[in-house]
């Protein structure tokens, strides 16, 4: 199993971007998929998540800025940012909550990540 994502660059004060992560591999399912990030210094933290049905959570510091959104389809999450901020400054990184195939019969759920972006944005 594999997350690949894309997208991130320098921008500029206000600018937009648009984050991609595609899940690929030998997998039965995906549950929730999300977007962390990992500013210098700082531990990483939830950005925003979507669930399976489509429910989505943002965190304060990017509500009303980012919107998360599936493409299921294509095994896709994607993160569209605008009025980015040099604050947003960071890697960012997805996860998928994957159900995968075990030994015999069974099945269990585990979390998978991406490699990281890094999204810079200058004032």
């Amino acid at each position: 199993v594999q997350l690949q994502a894309s997208g991130g660059g320098l921008v500029q004060f206000g600018g937009s971007l648009r984050l991609s992560c595609a899940a690929s591999g030998s997998f039965l399912s995906i549950n929730g998929m999300g977007w962390h990030r990992q500013a210098p210094g700082k531990e990483r933290e939830l950005v925003a998540d979507i669930t399976s049905g489509g429910r989505t959570w943002y965190a304060d510091s990017v509500k009303g800025r980012f919107t998360i959104s599936r493409d299921y389809d294509k095994n896709t999450v994607y993160l569209e940012m605008n009025s980015l901020k040099p604050e947003d400054t960071a890697v960012f990184y997805c996860s998928a909550d994957l159900r995968v195939r075990g030994k015999g019969w069974d099945t269990y759920s585990s979390t998978y990540w991406g490699q990281g972006t890094l999204v810079t944005v200058s004032s």
